[in-house]
């Protein structure tokens, strides 16, 4: 937990990450969430959004299913605390409100409760 420039306590920020927009292959995007989760780490993010997409142009699906599976052997090995797809990234859901206490950013964020499944939320 970090201090604020006034001084009040806060918790580690959200980073937000585009993996989508130039279409990269699979392999590409892992390597972006890789450094992106190292990054968000070192600059002392609480969670990272990665937005991949949902697979409607025929790549989205693909991004999305590898960087799931990814992120599910990350949290395995523990380099990473969870991960939230966007479908479940909602209020009724535990991890989410668990997530709550580490990053409070993530209560305001705009897919909170809408079961966007172009996202995923990532819990360092």
């Amino acid at each position: 937990m970090g201090i604020s420039r006034d001084g009040a306590s806060m918790s580690g920020f959200l980073k937000e990450v585009d993996l989508k927009s130039d279409m990269p292959t699979s392999d590409t995007a892992i390597k972006r969430v890789t450094y992106n989760i190292r990054n968000g780490k070192t600059l002392g993010a609480a969670a990272v959004k990665f937005i991949h997409g949902y697979g409607s142009t025929g790549k989205g699906g693909k991004i999305r299913v590898e960087t799931r599976r990814y992120l599910a052997d990350q949290k395995l090995k523990r380099h990473i605390r969870d991960f939230i797809p966007g479908e479940e990234f909602s209020i009724f859901e535990e991890a989410t409100r668990a997530a709550f206490a580490l990053c409070d950013e993530l209560r305001r964020d705009r897919d909170l409760d809408r079961h966007n499944n172009g996202v995923t939320f990532v819990i360092l």
